[in-house]
């Protein structure tokens, strides 16, 4: 007992020690300071072109990120570019946040070029991992077959042949206009603007090292964890003021894409637009030839609103959309009037090239069009079609009349009872009252040569009535 009392008398000494060490380091009235957990991070993937379905995405990690009270928003970038009006949403988003946003271009090999090298100047901390590279961030209509050749600085001599149309006048409206969004958004993060000037005009591209030491992106991170390692203590310049990151041994929240988002990213794609109308305007065709059916109209409508909605979000030629029109429109009148397939033909052909310039590129940094592979399947899906239809109704007219009046000439019958040229016989199980020239008698064979009301004219077999 002794002992255990002993014992006892040392720790409380120990403990009493111990806090009163603590309240002389603190001072009189002074708490005791409690180490705070960092707040979370929300991480955010970009892969593949950028699009409607990649601004919704944002717009939701965005939102969760201002949920979760996030201290800093990462998005991991792989984009080979996209649509204009998505990236300009995206950058008006990161700029408007008042949570910072940095952009980490990874996983090595991973590249932010074109729309991706504007989202990453946008951003308030740009990052790339070894291995990756950004930059060539000319607008695409510049580098298309045909067009003037992109501006030139002062003092360049123009290229042989070159003139002052105004092809070129647009081309050179178009090339400054993305040059001093780039650079206005380089020299908002204190990053370098005659490189960007440069990405545009000349389409340079810069390694992950090289865009370091050109002052393009902030630091090089092996890691998301490394890159909030590097980070930890910097402080930023937000919509709402001055942010200091506290992001080392942060909460990595990485936030997957909604069904919506997905649905959004694959139904904005050209091929599966283009896809979708088809489907729905061949749904409702069916559904016409064979009413009744529900199914083939179902769909149809279904898919026609689907790709009609996508086709509202996406940069449109209204030459390739009457095409489309046209060539749906001359389908439509040969399928529920089969003629030689003139207007079918050139229903498939309007279709087409309908198809091939329904998108316009100068909504994009990309090549942004249907595929050629899609193209040549839906022609030869219209092609068959249309020779399906054709033989139907070939076979259709050399076939034998089945209902009706007509059904009933050359029928054979037999006498039943016959008096004076008239008389009544059988035909195809029913008896009928019949007329003949030539002189006939019951029992033999006779074959129907007309019917007029409900008398049949008949004659002998081998002659008609």
């Amino acid at each position: 007992m002794r002992f255990q009392r002993v014992a006892t008398i040392l720790v409380l000494s120990c403990v009493a020690a111990l806090v009163g060490r603590v309240l002389a380091q603190t001072g009189p009235g002074q708490a005791v300071p409690i180490q705070a957990e960092p707040a979370p991070v929300v991480v955010l993937d970009v892969k593949g072109a950028i699009g409607v379905g990649t601004g919704h995405m944002l717009e939701e990690g965005f939102a969760r990120a201002r949920a979760e009270r996030a201290g800093l928003i990462v998005l991991r970038m792989d984009t080979p570019g996209g649509l204009v009006s998505a990236t300009r949403d995206i950058i008006q988003a990161i700029l408007a946040s008042p949570i910072p946003v940095a952009v980490y271009v990874a996983p090595a090999g991973a590249r932010a070029a074109s729309a991706g090298t504007y989202i990453a100047y946008a951003a308030h901390i740009a990052a790339m991992a070894p291995g990756t590279h950004l930059g060539a961030a000319t607008p695409v209509q510049m580098g298309a077959p045909g067009a003037p050749a992109p501006q030139r600085r002062e003092g360049d001599k123009p290229a042989e042949g070159e003139g002052g149309s105004q092809g070129g006048a647009m081309e050179r409206k178009v090339m400054n206009d993305a040059v001093a969004y780039l650079r206005s958004l380089a020299q908002l993060r204190g990053r370098n603007a005659e490189w960007a000037e440069k990405a545009v005009r000349d389409a340079e591209t810069l390694t992950a090292e090289e865009a370091v030491k050109e002052k393009v992106v902030d630091l090089l991170a092996g890691s998301v964890d490394d890159l909030l390692d590097r980070v930890d203590g910097r402080t930023v310049r937000t919509a709402e003021g001055e942010r200091t990151l506290a992001t080392r041994h942060a909460r990595v929240i990485v936030v997957e894409p909604s069904w919506k988002a997905r649905l959004l990213a694959v139904v904005t794609d050209p091929n599966v637009a283009f896809i979708l109308l088809m489907i729905g305007i061949y749904g409702i065709i069916f559904e016409f030839w064979s009413p009744g059916l529900a199914g083939p109209g179902l769909v149809g409508v279904i898919c026609l609103i689907v790709g009609l909605m996508a086709l509202s979000v996406m940069p449109l030629n209204f030459a390739g959309v009457a095409l489309l029109l046209a060539g749906l429109a001359m389908l439509g009148i040969e399928a529920f009037t089969p003629g030689f397939g003139v207007l079918g033909l050139g229903g498939v052909a309007a279709f087409i090239v309908g198809g091939l310039f329904l998108f316009d590129p100068s909504g994009a940094d990309i090549d942004f069009a249907v595929g050629w592979p899609v193209l040549l399947a839906a022609a030869l899906t219209n092609a068959l079609l249309i020779v399906g239809v054709l033989g139907m109704a070939l076979r259709t007219r050399r076939r034998a009349v089945v209902t009706g009046s007509e059904q009933m000439i050359g029928l054979e019958g037999e006498v039943l009872e016959w008096h004076d040229g008239r008389g009544r016989i059988r035909v195809h199980g029913e008896i009928w009252s019949a007329r003949a020239e030539a002189p006939v008698a019951p029992g033999t064979r006779v074959r129907v040569g007309r019917r007029d009301g409900l008398t049949l004219h008949v004659g002998p077999l081998g002659k008609e009535s």
